[in-house]
C-alpha cells in the first residue's frame, strides 16, 4: 500500500487495525486472552531493549513475566503526585536486612514507608545491588548505548519513560531488577546467576498510587558478548493493598513498622 501521499498514508495507518504483534500493548487490557485474577488495567508485552510506563491504583497488583528466559525487567516506582518520595534501594535492602529480592520483601521509600510489596515470586533471580546499564557503559560493550541503537542502555530507556511523565535525569535513583540474578561473595564480590529460565514470574502489589518505569534491557553485569534481552510480559489488575491482619502485615518487626507509616501518612491525606 502507497504512503507517498495522505491519503494513502491514512489508508495504510487503518489498515494496521487489529493487528497484533509479538510485542505491543493492548488497549483494553480486559481483550488480553489471559486471564488474571481481577479487573485487567494494563496488559503489554515489552520488546527486548524496550520499556514501558504505568500509573497504577493503590491496591493494584502487577505481574512480570519472562516469557523467554532473557528478559531483564529494571523498575522504579514514584508516589504518583509526589515523585520527590520513590523507591531507595538501599532502604529497601538495610530495612529488611536483606540483599535479595524474593516473596514478602517489601519495596520502601526513602520516608520509611511501603510503595510495593512482592507477593509472590517464580523466579528468585533478581538484583537490588548493580542497577541498570548506562550509556558509556553499553557503547563500550556492544559498541552503542543510545535509545534508538540496537542496544540501548537502561537508564536512557528510563530516562525517556520518565520524561512522559514529567520527570528528568535528576529523578532517576538505582533501580531494581528481575529476572537476572546476583550474588554477593563473602569478600564482597559480585557473580552473576543469570535467570530461572522461560516462563518465571514476579507479582508485586502497589501499597500507595504508583508511577512505574520498567525498561527491559539486559543486565549490566551479564557477561555475554552479545546484546541478548527477550520479550516482558506486564499484567495488572485491580485487588486491594495489604490491610492489617495480613500475614504480610506482620511478618517481620522492620516491615510493620514500614506499613504503619504508610497507613499513618494515607490516613492523614483521607487516602485510607
Amino acid at each position: 500500500m502507497a504512503t507517498a501521499t495522505t491519503h494513502g498514508a491514512r489508508d495504510h495507518a487503518r489498515a494496521q487495525h487489529g493487528i497484533r504483534t509479538e510485542t505491543m500493548p493492548v488497549v483494553p487490557a480486559s481483550e488480553w486472552p489471559t486471564a488474571v485474577p481481577g479487573t485487567p488495567v494494563w496488559a503489554e508485552t515489552v520488546a527486548g531493549g524496550n520499556y514501558t510506563h504505568r500509573v497504577l491504583a493503590r491496591g493494584t497488583e502487577l505481574r512480570l513475566t519472562d516469557l523467554a528466559g532473557d528478559a531483564c525487567a529494571h523498575l522504579l516506582l514514584y508516589v504518583d503526585g509526589r515523585p520527590w518520595e520513590r523507591l531507595n534501594t538501599a532502604d529497601t535492602v538495610k530495612v529488611q536486612w536483606n540483599a535479595y529480592l524474593g516473596a514478602d520483601r517489601l519495596l520502601l521509600s526513602d520516608q520509611g514507608r511501603v510503595l510495593a510489596s512482592v507477593v509472590a515470586d517464580g523466579s528468585g533471580r533478581h538484583d537490588a545491588v548493580c542497577g541498570t546499564s548506562t550509556l558509556v557503559r553499553n557503547t563500550e560493550r556492544y559498541g552503542d548505548g543510545a535509545p534508538q541503537s540496537p542496544s540501548p542502555a537502561g537508564r536512557e530507556l528510563l530516562k525517556l519513560a520518565a520524561a512522559k511523565n514529567g520527570l528528568g535525569p535528576r529523578d532517576l535513583p538505582p533501580s531494581l531488577s528481575f529476572f537476572q540474578g546476583v550474588e554477593v561473595r563473602e569478600d564482597g564480590a559480585l557473580d552473576f546467576t543469570g535467570s530461572a529460565g522461560p516462563g518465571a514470574s514476579v507479582t508485586l502489589r502497589a501499597e500507595q498510587d504508583l508511577t512505574v518505569l520498567i525498561a527491559n534491557v539486559p543486565h549490566p553485569l551479564d557477561p555475554r558478548p552479545d546484546y541478548v534481552c527477550t520479550p516482558l510480559e506486564v499484567l495488572a489488575w485491580r485487588a486491594r493493598p495489604t490491610a492489617p491482619g495480613d500475614p504480610l502485615w506482620d511478618a517481620t518487626p522492620e516491615g510493620r513498622r514500614a506499613f504503619l507509616n504508610t497507613l499513618d501518612f494515607l490516613t492523614a491525606r483521607g487516602l485510607a
